[in-house]
């Protein structure tokens, strides 16, 4: 498995496909951005989720709020009411 550079990782713009196998476990990995014209998007890939990820950017404090009221309007979606959550504050 190869490993990716970290230093030059940059915010998503759109979506990113990953896919990690190991075994008989194969994880896909769907990174959408979170730009807000991106957002009425992300309803699609509710379907079948298994785990949601949210990566918050703790440095950018003017943003704060807009992730809180995000997530918040997340947690009312019906098909990821019993999906387990993460929420990861970067930086």
């Amino acid at each position: 498995m190869s490993q990716e550079d970290l230093s030059t990782i940059m915010p998503t713009q759109g979506f990113n496909l990953k896919s990690l196998q190991q075994d008989n476990l194969k994880l896909s990995m769907w990174d959408i951005g979170g730009q807000e014209a991106i957002r009425p998007y992300w309803k699609n890939y509710y379907n079948d989720t298994d785990a949601l990820i949210y990566v918050v950017d703790s440095a950018d404090e003017e943003r704060i709020s807009e992730c809180h009221n995000e997530l918040t309007r997340l947690l009312t979606e019906e098909l990821l009411s019993a999906v387990p959550l993460l929420v990861f504050a970067n930086k």
